[in-house]
């Protein structure tokens, strides 16, 4: 732990800096409608791949963000990655078309990728196995929360402001945690630690990442929970507006749901040094499976007339708490196993699986997202296909753990 930080001090930045992807994929779901009207009136499904793009762009950033912060060390790269984030929000503030939004969500992605890669090496500098879970899961626990106000503050400004607005207020929350990242968090990586940014280094990295059986596993693992999750927050605002007629009052009830599910994080801190991580994924997955089933079979049955709307939309929003639930207690414990046996190579690594799982899962996500058509049938089916398939591998990790035994942590 560096010296000059408490360990809460620094949990609280580390949670702040991973907070800005929450706040800003969350807080632009109510603008959704207006940014299609405004930039792309003859498809309004389109306007979704203001979401989308900017996890596309993170995902991108991270194959790059790692292996400079292993070069030039942890703070640099954080604090110009937050430069390139606010540049990308101002140019998507004066965006007058979808083309030009994207192009900046994408810069702006590009950036957050920074802070958010960086991040986890960072932790990783400092702890180790089930101890770092926890401390992932802490940070988690932030993550979770922020989309708890993130529309509400979204849908305040747009109401004041319009939706540009919203992006000087990702302008000013980037602004706050550089410079509180700038002035209190010590350097991470030691002189004596760094690598040289040369090919054959960045290549021999790699190729140690992906020999490595339980880390290829957690990366496809992780890309179809974060599919899941990015498939839920595309199309999210539309099942809401169009499906249940209840786009007033949807930053109320995801925030509800962001509140319920952000215990998810506080129960894998309590287990996961008891329980070990691949046990809670699987078990995550496993009940996944089973309430995405159901789901589908209850959205066929409202889609017929047979179920009325107001038990359905019970049933859906118990189902949103479900997704959000599983990252708080997956995603956090998927970084954690994939990073243990990297620990020498922690940047390089950290920029793989991230780019590797973000980008796998938002080539999922956009077809899934763009396939909507008024009911939460098709994200229940994609969703129940995606939670059965990171079952499978699972298994296939704990087989492959096993042999490894005892040098990786369960």
């Amino acid at each position: 732990m560096p010296k000059s930080m408490p360990r809460a001090e620094f949990i609280a930045l580390m949670a702040m800096v991973a907070a800005t992807i929450a706040l800003s994929i969350d807080a632009m779901l109510p603008a959704l409608p207006q940014i299609g009207q405004d930039l792309t009136p003859g498809d309004l499904n389109n306007a979704q791949l203001v979401i989308t793009t900017f996890v596309l762009g993170m995902g991108v950033g991270t194959l790059f963000a790692g292996p400079l912060s292993d070069t030039f060390g942890r703070k640099p790269v954080m604090l110009i990655g937050s430069g390139i984030y606010i540049v990308g929000a101002l140019l998507a503030s004066r965006a007058q078309t979808l083309e030009v939004m994207i192009a900046a969500r994408v810069l702006q992605g590009l950036g957050a990728s920074g802070p958010r890669v960086v991040t986890l090496a960072v932790v990783r500098d400092l702890y180790a196995g089930r101890g770092m879970a926890k401390v992932l899961s802490f940070i988690m626990i932030v993550f979770a929360l922020v989309p708890a106000i993130a529309p509400l503050l979204g849908s305040i400004v747009i109401n004041l402001s319009g939706w540009r607005a919203v992006f000087y207020g990702f302008v000013a929350f980037s602004v706050v945690t550089a410079t509180w990242l700038a002035l209190r968090l010590p350097e991470t990586l030691s002189p004596e630690n760094r690598r040289r940014l040369r090919i054959e280094d960045l290549a021999s990295a790699a190729k140690e990442v992906f020999a490595h059986p339980v880390v290829r596993l957690s990366i496809l693992v992780q890309a179809l929970c974060f599919s899941m999750l990015f498939s839920m927050l595309a199309s999210v605002q539309q099942i809401y507006d169009i499906t249940f007629d209840r786009a007033e009052n949807f930053p109320l009830w995801f925030g509800l749901v962001a509140v319920l599910a952000a215990s998810s994080s506080i129960l894998n801190a309590a287990l996961v040094v008891r329980l070990g991580m691949m046990v809670l994924v699987r078990a995550m997955l496993s009940a996944q499976v089973l309430i995405s089933g159901l789901m589908i079979v209850l959205g066929i049955g409202a889609t017929a007339g047979v179920i009325a709307p107001g038990p359905f939309f019970a049933a859906f929003v118990v189902w949103q708490v479900s997704i959000f639930f599983q990252a708080g207690m997956t995603i956090g414990n998927l970084s954690a196993i994939a990073q243990e046996p990297m620990g020498h190579i922690a940047g390089m690594s950290a920029s793989i699986i991230s780019a590797m799982s973000t980008v796998g899962a938002v080539s999922l996500a956009i077809p899934v997202g763009l396939m909507f058509d008024g009911t939460p049938v098709p994200l229940s089916i994609a969703i129940f296909v995606e939670a059965l398939a990171a079952l499978w591998l699972m298994r296939l990790m704990m087989t492959a753990e096993a042999r490894l035994a005892p040098t990786i942590p369960n």
